[in-house]
C-alpha cells in the first residue's frame, strides 16, 4: 500500500467519524486530507484530485468547514485560485464554540423548567436535558487549559 493510500484511509476514517455527528463525508474528508496533506494549503482542484470529490459539492462543504472555524483561506497576487488551510487552533475554537454553546442550552433547558413548572409530566425531560447540559458545563469549567505544545502539562524531574 502506499503512502497516498494509506492517508486516504485515514481521511476516510477522519471522515466516518465526523459523519456521526452529521458532518457531511465530503466535509470530512476535506478536513482530513488538510490535516495531512503536503502542501498544507490547497486550491479547490487540488483537494477535488486528492479525495476524489466534485467540484460541485467541494464547494458548499468548504463554505460549511470554513464557517465552522476549521478552515481559511486567501488568494495569491495575481491568481484567482483560492487555497485553503487548517485555521491556526482550529479543533481548540471549535471546541470552544461547543462548549460556550453548552452554557447556552443550559439557559434554554433552565428557562423551559419554569416554563412546565416542576410537577408536570414534561420536566422529568426537561429536567434529565438540564442535567446533563449542567453536568458538561461544570466539567468544562474544572478542566485544566488546553495545552497544544505536546506537553501533558506534568512537571518532569
Amino acid at each position: 500500500m502506499t503512502e497516498q493510500e494509506r492517508l486516504l484511509e485515514w481521511v476516510e476514517r477522519i471522515a466516518m467519524y465526523l459523519a456521526r455527528d452529521g458532518v457531511p463525508p465530503i466535509a470530512g474528508r476535506v478536513l482530513g486530507w488538510l490535516m495531512v496533506c503536503d502542501p498544507p494549503e490547497q486550491s479547490a482542484g487540488q483537494i477535488s484530485e486528492a479525495i476524489g470529490a466534485s467540484r460541485a459539492s467541494l464547494t458548499s462543504n468548504l463554505r460549511l468547514l470554513t464557517g465552522m472555524g476549521f478552515l481559511t483561506w486567501r488568494t495569491r497576487p495575481g491568481e484567482r485560485t483560492v487555497y485553503y488551510w487548517m485555521a491556526e487552533d482550529a479543533w481548540g475554537v471549535v471546541v470552544r464554540r461547543q462548549i460556550a454553546s453548552i452554557t447556552s442550552f443550559l439557559d434554554i433547558a433552565r428557562d423551559g423548567l419554569g416554563l412546565v413548572g416542576p410537577d408536570d409530566d414534561r420536566a422529568a425531560r426537561v429536567r434529565q436535558a438540564h442535567a446533563t447540559f449542567e453536568w458538561m458545563a461544570k466539567v468544562f469549567d474544572n478542566a485544566p487549559p488546553l495545552r497544544t505544545d505536546g506537553s501533558d502539562g506534568k512537571e518532569t524531574a
